[in-house]
């Protein structure tokens, strides 16, 4: 190729820059001019349904309306408001507003998707994401028992106890991260989850400072430590069970448009009764065992076995965290049960007719 002739295609090149950056600036103004009436009229919608929910519950509470009938219609609007947050509309909605801990890791960066597929395949990737930890959730903590009895004559090593505790930190950061996002793209994951895990989080960070006392008296001292490995290996079976579950009922419930395809339904959250009665005792169980731990440690501290401080705020947080996840388990099974009996009423009415 001559001199002249690259020179003349390098000017045909820049002048063919220039007009596709105008003609996609000029697309984009089109379609965000073309956009602005399609967000004022999902708006509108989304208000009408907020709207007409307020009016029911109103009509019902003064028993204006037969509870029956108004079953239906609220059924009926829970329906639209899924077939407008489950579609590409929902990109048109004001999301919700991006808390301080995403922008403490992420900075000022818009994390919601404006297409469907987009945030799907975000809660895909949690869903994923909550798989392979659950597994070793169980895996690792079994295996530091198991070379305690075994290979380490009933006295854990400081360093492999420690890159546990950094795993977890890893884990329950990545966890409150997927779910912090998620909520921003629409799911409706329940903010103590989040705050659980953040105190998790708090709670792995400072056991990272905490001395893993060795000989003599090694067994008195891990007491502690050995518990809450046992702790977490029953965690590690709840999370497995509490992720087939959740896949097993989700589906149905968005085939019946009653869930959103953005929504996590928690383990202990809704499921066939054979799972209910298998699932719950293990929630309440782990609960339970949990509290104990964590006034295990509060009485060490007390006693003076191991008076680190380290103890005390680790006792204080499994104890909240114990209360707070019995409290939201109690409340999930009493929606559940008003929803049971919603759907009784509403078949024997059929019946009836």
């Amino acid at each position: 190729m001559e001199e002249s002739s690259i020179e003349e295609s390098v000017t045909s090149v820049i002048e063919e820059a220039k007009e596709v950056q105008e003609a996609v600036a000029a697309h984009i103004s089109k379609t965000s001019s073309d956009e602005e009436p399609l967000r004022q009229r999902v708006r509108r919608v989304d208000s009408r349904i907020h709207s007409l929910r307020s009016s029911l519950d109103s009509l019902l509470s003064n028993k204006l309306i037969a509870p029956s009938l108004a079953d239906k219609l609220d059924e009926d609007l829970h329906r639209a408001r899924c077939i407008i947050v489950d579609s590409e509309a929902s990109s048109l909605l004001p999301g919700h507003a991006q808390g301080g801990f995403l922008r403490m890791f992420l900075g000022p960066i818009n994390v919601r998707a404006s297409r469907k597929d987009v945030q799907l395949k975000v809660k895909e990737e949690y869903n994923s994401y909550r798989d392979r930890t659950a597994l070793l959730f169980l895996l690792f903590p079994s295996t530091l028992l198991i070379l305690r009895s075994w290979v380490w004559a009933g006295c854990l090593p400081t360093f492999p106890v420690q890159m546990y505790q950094a795993w977890l930190l890893f884990l329950y950061t990545g966890l409150a991260l997927r779910e912090n996002i998620l909520r921003v793209n629409g799911s409706d994951i329940r903010p103590w989850w989040i705050y659980h895990h953040y105190c998790a989080m708090i709670m792995a960070l400072v056991s990272l400072t905490w001395e893993i006392k060795g000989q003599p008296d090694c067994a008195k001292k891990q007491r502690g430590v050995q518990l809450f490995l046992q702790w977490a290996m029953m965690q590690g079976v709840a999370m497995l069970l509490q992720n087939r579950y959740q896949r097993q009922r989700l589906y149905t419930r968005i085939a019946l448009g009653k869930a959103k395809r953005m929504d996590v339904v928690w383990g202990e959250t809704a499921g066939v009764d054979g799972q209910l009665w298998l699932l719950c005792p293990i929630l309440f169980t782990l609960q339970g065992f949990e509290a104990y731990v964590g006034l295990l440690l509060l009485r060490t501290a007390v006693v003076g076995d191991v008076s680190e401080w380290q103890v005390i705020f680790c006792g204080v947080l499994l104890v909240l965290m114990a209360v707070g996840n019995f409290a939201n388990t109690v409340q999930t099974l009493m929606v559940k049960s008003r929803f049971k009996a919603k759907m009784r009423r509403s078949k024997s009415k059929q019946r009836l007719n």
